[in-house]
């Protein structure tokens, strides 16, 4: 099937052309039909398989000539780079169709600049729920001319406490629209949200549920944890890594670890929550301008970055939510491309792994650590690699988490106690 066979108008299939592209995605050859016809659409697929173009461009069909005024459709987005990436997608695969106008709302910058386009008359708005709300608040936005609107990443969205945003805005709304979610997880909070929200809808699922996709390379190192940045230091420089993205759970943590990298030679950059719109832009800019080796990032940026052809993501601590890590490691292997996820692990991460491996439905491979220096000046040697194959029949490899030379053998190490919690930290 080609995008000729979708249904799509002239103009929208030139600007698909332009950009390189003849055969849709499964999620895209999916979608497309089902939201031209107007029906409600839950939607569930892999990152990094084209589930914006899948909404954005029969979206785009549907407005029809632009009107002006109010917008007739909305976009919800968990994060400003996801907002920013759907608003260029959607002026992208616009420019052949007349004068239809996109705006983004997001915090982080100035409300002003938003507040006029929005008095200027829009078609489309992509926003945060946070600023969406504000300005809705203030009247600086009317929502009574609404017809159609998108979840994108909703399971995000609850994840980061926009629930109540959420309901807040649908009230404003028309009761009577066309709504589609779409998402790479979906947790049963989402399905309840879908079943109260959604009219009959056509549901869509192109991958198993939370699947990561099968073009990524993934593996484990068992490492203690204060030597994770060396680790990941001799990794970088060894492998000559030219573009990694690193993922840690907190702000104070990603910025840590951008100043040890940065001591260790590898030039870094980091982005997260409390930096502005600008420098995270900026950040984002010269990583895949690749005047930045290291892009340190803590959750939000597990969703909207769209890094072409980027090659490793790093998880240097395990994401609290395990359904994270799939949206974490789909940075790599977009659109029908190849890449490498690695995880350091260090011994009281052992439950967050287990929980992984529970939503993916599979084993991570453990591999063995390379030599690398270690904070005394010395060599952390290479360990026997703990092979997948433990993990059959139920069982877990029984790895060495501290440091020890390698005798040949392994210490039966045993396991954390206690509980780990699964609040959600602020990106």
């Amino acid at each position: 099937m080609l995008f000729t066979d979708l249904g799509l108008k002239p103009e929208l299939l030139r600007a698909v052309a332009e950009k390189g592209y003849d055969i849709p995605s499964p999620i895209q050859r999916e979608a497309i039909p089902a939201v031209l016809s107007g029906r409600d659409v839950l939607a569930n697929a892999q990152t990094g398989t084209g589930k914006t173009a899948a909404f954005v461009l029969p979206l785009l069909q549907n407005m029809g000539a632009p009107q002006g005024g109010a917008p007739r459709a909305l976009v919800l987005t968990p994060t400003r780079e996801l907002a920013a990436q759907v608003a260029a997608s959607a002026r992208d695969y616009g420019r052949f169709v007349t004068q239809l106008r996109t705006v983004q709302i997001f915090g982080g910058v100035s409300e002003k600049p938003q507040i006029e386009a929005l008095r200027r008359g829009c078609d489309i708005v992509v926003a945060t729920p946070g600023r969406l709300l504000d300005l809705a608040r203030q009247r600086q936005l009317d929502l009574s001319k609404i017809s159609c609107l998108v979840l994108d990443e909703a399971d995000r969205m609850l994840d980061m406490g926009f629930i109540h945003a959420i309901r807040q805005i649908l009230k404003m709304l028309p009761s009577t629209r066309q709504n589609l979610m779409f998402s790479a997880t979906y947790s049963d909070d989402i399905r309840t949200l879908a079943s109260r929200m959604l009219r009959d809808p056509i549901s869509i699922q192109v991958a198993p549920r939370n699947a990561t996709a099968d073009r990524i390379d993934q593996k484990v190192y068992k490492v203690p944890k204060d030597h994770k940045r060396h680790l990941l230091a001799h990794l970088i420089t060894e492998g000559q890594w030219s573009q990694v993205l690193v993922f840690t759970r907190t702000k104070h943590g990603a910025n840590r670890l951008m100043q040890q990298l940065e001591g260790a030679g590898i030039q870094s950059a980091a982005i997260h929550g409390n930096k502005s719109q600008a420098a995270r832009v900026r950040a984002l800019e010269d990583f895949k301008a690749g005047r930045v080796t290291a892009l340190v990032a803590t959750e939000v940026a597990a969703r909207g970055l769209d890094i072409k052809e980027l090659p490793y993501v790093v998880n240097y601590e395990l994401p609290n939510v395990p359904e994270d890590y799939v949206h974490r490691i789909g940075r790599t292997a977009r659109a029908g491309g190849t890449g490498n996820a690695v995880s350091l692990v260090s011994h009281d991460e052992a439950p967050l792994l287990r929980d992984i491996e529970s939503v993916l439905k599979m084993s991570l491979p453990v591999t063995a650590l390379p030599a690398y220096a270690t904070p005394a000046g010395g060599a952390e040697p290479a360990r026997e690699n703990t092979s997948a194959g433990a993990h059959r029949q139920g069982q877990r490899p029984q790895g060495n988490w501290q440091p020890k030379r390698h005798t040949g053998g392994r210490t039966q190490g045993a396991r954390p106690q206690g509980s780990y919690s699964r609040a959600r930290r602020s990106v």
